[in-house]
């Protein structure tokens, strides 16, 4: 097995670690680094396309970009500056600290929110975090279903040119309703805001109609159709919702990452 190469790190060179702030379409080959090693559905991933809910800074050593971090400050995010992403090159990650150190006195950020399975960010959340919550579970498609009930069917309500329109352009989606005997007990959909190939299923079971697998029907029944768009089905709920838990294991979904909400506890 080959050794890592010697890569010696002085004061000095740390010293030169610097952050400033970019447009996010400098970074856009990092990004892609990121992605690949994430492999799966990143949740925030289309938040640099809104148009002020965004602040990137990219991270020099020695005047070479070696990475970058990301804080979303619109929409629910607005007056709370809040880290989202954070990126090294593999071969500089020995200076992570202090890296992450230099992006965070320079961006500011008051707060986390991070994907776990953002194996880099998810360290300096504890490294640099408190008061942790952990808002969502994310799942994944591991496993093809086969559950049936007699008299159900789901009947789309979008046009497939709308859906396909949806993801190009990474926004909206379809819908489908869920019909047992003729009338309408459910409904759900895919939505496409997120990296390519991934599509976000959610549904809703009418009340009277709950706890006889009409639930877990309709989630394997919208993952077909993911699959038909060419995209790959994926999915979020409430860490505390045991029965949405429950029916998205039931489809074939899998829990693969939290996201986790903290405040920034440890300033440069």
């Amino acid at each position: 097995m080959t050794a890592p190469p010697i890569v010696p790190v002085s004061p000095q060179t740390l010293s030169a670690i610097q952050a400033a702030l970019i447009e996010p379409s400098e970074i856009l080959g990092l990004r892609t680094r990121q992605r690949e090693e994430i492999h799966g559905q990143i949740v925030h991933d289309t938040i640099h396309r809104r148009d002020g809910w965004n602040r990137t800074y990219r991270i020099e050593l020695l005047g070479r970009v070696i990475g970058f971090g990301s804080i979303a400050i619109g929409g629910p995010w607005t007056d709370k500056p809040t880290i989202y992403e954070f990126y090294l090159l593999p071969e500089h990650r020995t200076e992570a600290f202090k890296s992450f150190e230099s992006f965070l006195s320079a961006s500011g950020a008051t707060h986390f929110e991070v994907q776990t399975n953002d194996v880099l960010l998810t360290v300096m959340l504890h490294a640099y975090g408190r008061n942790f919550e952990s808002e969502r579970i994310i799942f994944s498609d591991q496993a093809t279903t086969f559950h049936s009930v007699p008299g159900a069917n789901l009947r789309q309500v979008t046009e497939d040119p709308s859906i396909h329109a949806a993801i190009e352009r990474r926004q909206g989606g379809g819908e489908w309703q869920l019909e047992l005997e003729g009338s309408v007990v459910g409904s759900g959909g895919i939505l496409f805001h997120y990296n390519r190939p991934y599509g976000d299923v959610y549904m809703d079971v009418a009340e009277p109609y709950r706890g006889c697998g009409l639930g877990r029907y309709l989630v394997q029944e919208l993952k077909r159709e993911c699959y038909r768009f060419g995209a790959i089905p994926c999915a979020r709920c409430s860490t505390q919702n045991l029965a949405s838990r429950a029916t998205l294991q039931a489809a074939g979904f899998v829990p693969f990452a939290h996201i986790v909400l903290a405040e920034v506890a440890v300033t440069p």
